[in-house]
């Protein structure tokens, strides 16, 4: 008698639904991608997608968390003198969008969080309260609070602008170009330093 069910061995399947969605999200946005097209991207059938995670919420969940690892972020702009923390949080940020003619699938998360106040909740969660606001909070800021809310707008500004407005200017000008004007924005917010 054939068996039925899942093969043994490792699986690389739920993985390779993640990805898909990531690429999903990332050129159609929230409201435009749905199971059935996610599915299709992974070569796999629609029901499989339903079962591993559900509904669409649950599968951005999915590829959110992949995406934005706070530990990771958090590490990455610790490490180095604290006054250089702007600069290397820019870097950061930038490298997870991606290239400007193909924007990775981190700016997938920002163009969702416009159409969608789950994908909108799950941003501020993840971007601004875990990783901004810990790194505001680690600065001693009165502010840190806003500070971090001032450094996501800072950032998610500069992606929508650069790779998705497409500002002549920003789209030129390369990720080294762009540190030394916004990382000091950046770090005064995390400081809660004013720039004079």
């Amino acid at each position: 008698m054939a068996r039925t069910g899942r093969r043994p061995g490792p699986t690389s399947t739920r993985e390779s639904i993640v990805a898909a969605a990531a690429e999903c999200f990332a050129a159609q946005g929230f409201d435009a991608t749905s199971m059935r097209g996610v599915a299709a991207a992974a070569g796999v059938d629609s029901a499989l997608v339903r079962r591993f995670f559900g509904s669409k919420e649950q599968l951005f969940t999915e590829v959110a968390t992949a995406l934005i690892v706070p530990e990771r972020a958090l590490a990455a702009v610790a490490a180095g003198a604290p006054d250089a923390a702007g600069a290397r949080l820019v870097r950061y940020f930038l490298s997870l969008l991606g290239d400007v003619s193909q924007p990775g699938p981190f700016f997938g998360l920002i163009r969702s969080a416009v159409d969608s106040e789950h994908a909108a909740a799950l941003l501020r969660r993840l971007l601004a309260d875990r990783v901004l606001g810990e790194l505001a909070t680690s600065f001693r800021s009165e502010n840190a609070e806003l500070g971090a809310a001032l450094a996501a707008s800072q950032l998610v500004g500069l992606a929508v602008a650069r790779y998705a407005v497409r500002l002549d200017a920003l789209t030129a000008a390369g990720t080294e170009d762009l540190i030394p004007w916004v990382a000091p924005v950046v770090q005064s917010y995390l400081t809660g330093t004013r720039i004079s």
